[in-house]
């Protein structure tokens, strides 16, 4: 692609829970030939937390296969879920398909695709999850630089790092109040998010019954310090919550995300018993260049 010619750019909001909700996503549907220098300078001129780049698409008897890469404003990221949907559905509104698999840099992911009176309704499965335990040291220090304390966190909720995709750190805190005031300064936040290698979002939930949870992921990249809605940490806590036993018995949780933040937002998130976690939602397209 002639570099001087900026290619057609989509913008779609996914997982929005009302107007105006949900996390934007840029996409390019044919980058084939752009440089990473020129998906970098895109990503940052479009300036959402992750703009997307199809690389390649082929066909497959009724489904899609989909080479794709994730920039920042800042640098390339290994995955991003809300971008995965959004792309996911611009590709099922154009194409009809009932299935999609996305060759990312951390594996395949693959997409089902339904169409609902709500639009098209896009459900990833992640790759395999991981998870480990976040040394007390790192804990204490992002706890510090969040403005909290050991004591805030949930007791029933080990603080650990985990991957579906990205990995997350995982903080737990018990109340209500705290978990909605708590306040950080963006860029030591941003060094220790490097340093640790975390390339997705600080994840801080607070559980509203054993279904449904509130999260604030923290992100301070580009434009933004606090991500609106976060399926790779969607998806990151599917495998936290069966790796410490707190599958409620649906196997399906709620996650509300977005409010600190002006743009509400709603991720659906099943827990098979072994596997990939499946995180569902739609997006809109909000603009077109």
């Amino acid at each position: 692609m002639n570099s001087l010619v900026e290619p057609e750019i989509l913008r779609y909001a996914a997982f929005a829970a009302a107007e105006g909700g949900g996390n934007p996503a840029g996409i390019v549907l044919d980058a084939a030939e752009l440089s990473d220098a020129e998906m970098l300078r895109i990503a940052a001129r479009v300036g959402h937390p992750e703009t997307a780049f199809v690389t390649n698409i082929s066909t497959e008897l009724r489904g899609l296969i989909v080479g794709i890469r994730y920039w920042s404003p800042a640098a390339e990221v290994p995955f991003c879920g809300h971008a995965t949907v959004a792309t996911g559905v611009a590709l099922a509104e154009r194409y009809s398909v009932e299935s999609i698999v996305f060759d990312t840099e951390v594996g395949e992911v693959s997409l089902a695709v339904e169409n609902t009176d709500d639009g098209v309704r896009v459900s990833f499965t992640s790759v395999q999850p991981e998870g480990r335990a976040m040394p007390s040291d790192v804990t204490d220090r992002a706890l510090d630089l969040l403005g909290l304390r050991a004591g805030d966190l949930h007791p029933d909720f080990p603080a650990r790092e985990a991957f579906a995709g990205n990995w997350h750190p995982m903080l737990v805190l018990r109340d209500a109040e705290i978990f909605n005031q708590f306040r950080f300064a963006p860029a030591p936040v941003a060094e220790m998010m490097s340093e640790r290698g975390w390339a997705g979002t600080i994840t801080v939930l607070h559980p509203v019954a054993d279904d449904e949870f509130v999260a604030r992921n923290i992100f301070p990249v580009g434009r933004i310090n606090e991500d609106p809605a976060t399926g790779s940490a969607a998806a990151a806590t599917g495998a936290y919550l069966r790796e410490i036993g707190r599958v409620p018995l649906s196997r399906a949780v709620h996650i509300h995300q977005g409010a600190h933040v002006g743009r509400p937002s709603l991720l659906e998130v099943s827990i098979p018993e072994h596997n990939g976690i499946v995180v569902s939602g739609t997006a809109k397209l909000i603009l077109h260049e």
